[in-house]
């Protein structure tokens, strides 16, 4: 059993490609707004995006006296979501089907509770093998919610979108089509 602590914030991969997701489909909803939502926009847009950065930057900490999972201080107040455990009170791990047809997984605690195992973090393989040798419960079962290919494909979606509302910016800034279908001012 190690007794050095370790950090696993979200994967670089799951937190990139929601904040590009983010990006693509908000970006231009300042552009398209009516004059009089426009400045209520600019303001939306950039809360919305600390939001997602706030919702994404959860992050598990592995001690030699249990694991906890929760924000960082600066959102923490905020997104009260967040759990800790003691080593010796996991006493189980629970497999519940998901409606999309994957699986989640549930550590029990010796009170009864169930707690969410987290399944998008960095470094995830070492993260269960730390989790098996503290607790002894066999995790072989258990792997990501989402296999990569599925965050990367919405990823290169995302820059892709991303590159059309670039483009199309630039066209409107040179007086092309797309300045004579939206009415910017």
């Amino acid at each position: 059993m190690s007794s050095e602590a370790s950090t696993h914030p979200m994967a670089p991969l799951i937190r990139f490609t929601l904040l590009a997701l983010y990006g693509a489909l908000v970006l231009p909803l300042p552009l398209l707004a009516p004059d009089e939502l426009r400045a209520l926009m600019l303001v939306a847009v950039p809360l919305g995006c600390l939001a997602v950065v706030a919702i994404t930057s959860e992050r598990v900490r592995l001690e030699s006296t249990g694991i906890s999972v929760g924000h960082p201080p600066w959102c923490a107040w905020l997104l009260r979501r967040g759990w800790q455990l003691e080593w010796d009170q996991i006493v189980a791990l629970v497999p519940v089907a998901t409606s999309q047809g994957g699986r989640v997984f549930y550590l029990r605690s010796r009170d009864g509770s169930a707690y969410l195992l987290p399944q998008r973090l960095a470094r995830f393989e070492d993260f269960l093998a730390r989790l098996q040798a503290e607790t002894g419960l066999d995790l072989s079962t258990v792997g990501r919610l989402t296999p990569p290919w599925t965050y990367q494909l919405l990823g290169v979606l995302s820059g892709l979108v991303l590159l059309g509302e670039w483009v199309a910016l630039m066209v409107v800034g040179q007086g092309g089509w797309p300045a004579r279908l939206l009415p910017l001012g």
